[in-house]
Parts: C-alpha cells; structure tokens; sequence
C-alpha cells in the first residue's frame, strides 16, 4: 500500500466517537426534555449553522494540510459587508454582487496560502494578520450595521423548503451547505487534489519526494477556505439579513472546534471532511440544551466545548502514540 493509500485509507475513530456522542446527546435531549426529539427541532441545527458548516468544510482542508486559518470570521464579516454596501448604497445586481464576493474571498485566501509556502511563514502568524486586515477592511467600510433588503436575498431568507412525507423545512442556506459538505466529501477521497492535500498533512517533505504539486495544492487549500468563509458570510448575511463588521466573532474558532471534534487530527494528514458536520452538529445540540433547559447561562456552551476539546485531543494524543508504538 502506497504512503497516499495509506493515510487516505487510516480509520478515524474520533470521529466515530464524535459520531456516537452526537446521536447519544440527541436522545438524552429527546427524553429529558418535551418537543427536542422533533424533527424540526433537529433539522434547526443545520438550519441555524449551515454557514458554521460551510466555514468548517474550507477550515477541514487547510487542517489536514498540516494548516491552521485564524482568518475565516473576519473575511466571513467583511463578506457580509461588502455584500451590504454593494447592494444597498452601490445598487449592484445581487448576482453579480454575489459572484464578486466569493471570488474576493478565494484571492484573499490564495494570498495567504503564497505567502505562507513562498516565504515559508507560519500559517499561525499570516492567517493572524489576514484576520486583522480583514476585520479593519470591514469598519472602513462602515461602522454600523447596515440592512439588505434586496429582493433575491429577502426570498432565499424567508423560503421554506418543505421535505416529502416530512412534517418539516430546510432552508436554502441549509442545503447550499450540504450540498458544499457534499462536494467536498467527493474532492477530498475521490480526487488527486484532496489526495495530495492528505500526503502534505502527513509529512510535506515525503510529498515533495513523490513529486506531488505542493506548491499549488497549499495555495488552493487557502484559497478554497476563503472561499468557503466568503460564501459562510453570504450564508450568515441571508440569515441575518445585515452586514456588520462585528459579525463572526469568534467564528475561526467554533469552525477549529467543530473540525477537531469532528475527528480531524490538528497536526494534520488524518481525518474526514464529513466530520465537520457532526462536529457542527454537535456544537448545535450543546446550545440547544442549554436552551431547552432554561436555566443555565449561556457560558455553558463555551465551557463543554471546551472539555470536549480537551477531550478529543487527548484521544488523538493517544492514538498517535499507539500508531507510533
């Protein structure tokens, strides 16, 4: 079995514990509290996180590339931003304005990814300043929020699409990120892309060895991230219906966690796409308890994600040191 065959091919058993502790939360809630266990109820957490689901899918490449991208919720708010002030002040056509921002956010992405391999710079440090850049691109645009009212967005934000023989709905949003995670499931494992990306994570050097494209394969891992968070912001955009340079606070990091959690070793080289979506999944079901519940704050959610954290990566720790035995 070839290097390549061999880490695409590695079992990923965090992510079937993340798996199984999804499924395992989602029936304790459906006992302990009346109305969660609804379909409805569970199709919300895709609903309300599709564009969390979307970010993490480009954040699921950079990580198994052996990256890290600290930038994805600030180029996430200034998508959002752009997207509101060429519509509502510049009066562009929506698609256009839609066409313009994605593609603003692959270029600020493959800046980032050049940089990072043509200076061999720590993805830590250009992704860092990538979030401060974007961030401060978003209050020179405007410091206050400002409300879309374009038609095509008002449609796609208050459309309901009915599932057959469901009593239930998902939104647009929901299934562009489905349909996201879906493409980039078959990228990952079926492509010499997503290969490539899988043998730079496990060791760079021996990938360079094999002859493989590094070079090009790192810029597009970037470029595909910021694509993803510029699409997350057209997403957020369509469920908040405003762009605000203050939107995705901490959106990089709730995208780090749910890719982790989802079974994706932070080094690199191992792990499945799909599991961002247990990952956000799971991030969702922890907030609705809380708010089934009632009675605890808010913070709750900051903490358990936290211990979860903590807890897959120490089982990525262990299970790296009996690989290595």
């Amino acid at each position: 079995m070839s290097f390549i065959q061999r880490i695409t091919a590695a079992p990923s058993l965090p992510s079937g514990v993340s798996l199984l502790l999804t499924l395992l939360l989602a029936v304790a809630g459906a006992i302990a509290y009346p109305g969660f266990g609804s379909t409805q109820v569970m199709l919300n957490l895709l609903v309300d996180n599709a564009y969390l689901l979307v970010i993490g899918v480009g954040m699921s490449f950079v990580i198994l590339s052996g990256g890290i991208d600290l930038s994805v919720g600030a180029v996430m708010a200034l998508a959002t931003m752009a997207c509101a002030w060429l519509l509502q002040v510049a009066h562009w056509p929506a698609e256009v304005v839609v066409a313009l921002v994605l593609l603003g956010g692959a270029l600020f992405g493959a800046l980032q990814g050049w940089l990072i391999h043509a200076f061999r710079l720590q993805a830590f440090i250009v992704t860092l300043a990538g979030l401060f850049l974007a961030r401060g691109l978003c209050f020179l645009i405007s410091v206050d929020s400002i409300t879309i009212d374009a038609p095509l967005f008002l449609r796609l934000s208050q459309a309901q699409i009915a599932l057959p023989g469901l009593e239930a709905w998902l939104s647009p949003a929901a299934l562009i990120a489905l349909a996201v995670l879906g493409g980039a499931v078959l990228v990952a494992q079926r492509s010499s892309f997503g290969r490539t990306v899988y043998a730079i994570g496990g060791n760079e050097q021996s990938a360079l060895m094999m002859g493989l494209a590094v070079a090009r394969t790192k810029v597009a891992v970037y470029a595909l991230s910021g694509f993803c968070a510029a699409l997350g912001g057209l997403l957020f955009a369509l469920y908040m219906l405003s762009g605000y340079g203050q939107h995705g606070q901490g959106a990089e990091l709730d995208a780090i966690a749910a890719v982790v959690i989802g079974g994706t070793l932070l080094s690199g080289g191992q792990g499945l796409v799909a599991g961002a979506l247990t990952g956000v999944l799971l991030l969702g079901l922890i907030q609705t308890l809380i708010a089934f519940d009632g009675t605890l704050s808010s913070w709750w959610t900051r903490i358990v994600i936290g211990a979860l954290l903590f807890l897959f990566c120490l089982v990525q720790r262990l299970l790296a040191r009996r690989a290595g035995a």
